[in-house]
């Protein structure tokens, strides 16, 4: 699959790894990626967040995506799922933080990666993003998966990574009318519905 990503898409990719092993965890998630969405520049995908507003509000989202780490991951709509068995995960993340340190719950380790040299693999969000941005670019007609469709699958796999984007006004209509324009239609290009539901 790796042969059919644009440059832009295999340096987000490469980002995504680097950001992995900075974090210092096994595996490459789909906020990895989207932190190296955030990074690039004059990129299709880029000039989508751009023009959403995103590019002034960058330490905005990696705020939101720390905090949700600090948290093991859980969406708000996990924590309220929880919250309705009597489970609240803000007091479970204090309590752990008080007795191990900030951060405890993220999967990371203080001081470096898990083990040196070696490179991290992929978690299922990432492979997931992946999968689907190939099923995005073929619904929008692109023979090649750039870093645009990174960023579309990212607005449309549940998880942390599409409520941030949410929160932020980055969603899969917004991205898309930016992309290819006020009248795209959903359905052209062999199902625009199924890139985004499929």
């Amino acid at each position: 699959m790796f042969e059919r990503f644009t440059k832009d898409a295999r340096e987000v990719v490469e980002g995504a790894v680097t950001d992995c092993r900075r974090d210092g965890v096994r595996t490459v998630d789909a906020e990895h990626l989207l932190l190296a969405l955030l990074e690039r520049e004059g990129s299709r995908a880029s000039f989508a967040l751009a023009a959403l507003g995103l590019a002034e509000r960058r330490e905005s989202v990696r705020g939101a995506l720390s905090q949700a780490r600090r948290s093991a991951g859980l969406t708000r709509a996990d924590a309220d799922a929880l919250a309705g068995f009597g489970i609240d995960v803000s007091q479970i993340v204090a309590r752990v933080e008080e007795v191990h340190g900030v951060g405890a719950m993220s999967g990371g380790r203080k001081g470096g990666s898990w083990w040196p040299g070696r490179r991290p693999g992929f978690g299922r969000g990432a492979k997931d993003v992946l999968e689907k941005s190939l099923r995005v670019a073929l619904a929008h007609r692109d023979r090649h998966i750039g870093d645009e469709h990174l960023l579309l699958a990212l607005t449309v796999l549940p998880g942390v990574a599409a409520e941030v984007l949410a929160d932020h006004g980055v969603t899969y209509e917004s991205v898309t009318r930016v992309l290819y324009g006020e009248g795209y239609e959903e359905g052209r290009g062999g199902g625009g519905g199924e890139a985004k539901a499929g």
